[in-house]
């Protein structure tokens, strides 16, 4: 029989689970936002230069 320690995740665990996704989603937006903004820099170009 499992005891209380072993049936599945606690809530700490969850937690860690989720600032890890969010730490990996910062560093990911970090990394990529500067090419993002470039990619779309010739849309804003073209409807502020109209």
């Amino acid at each position: 029989m499992l005891s209380r320690s072993d049936r599945g995740a606690t809530s700490a665990e969850y937690a860690i689970l989720i600032a890890g996704i969010a730490a990996i989603i910062v560093v990911a937006v970090t990394a990529l936002g500067g090419q993002t903004l470039a990619l779309f820099q010739p849309v804003t170009d073209f409807f502020t230069n109209r």
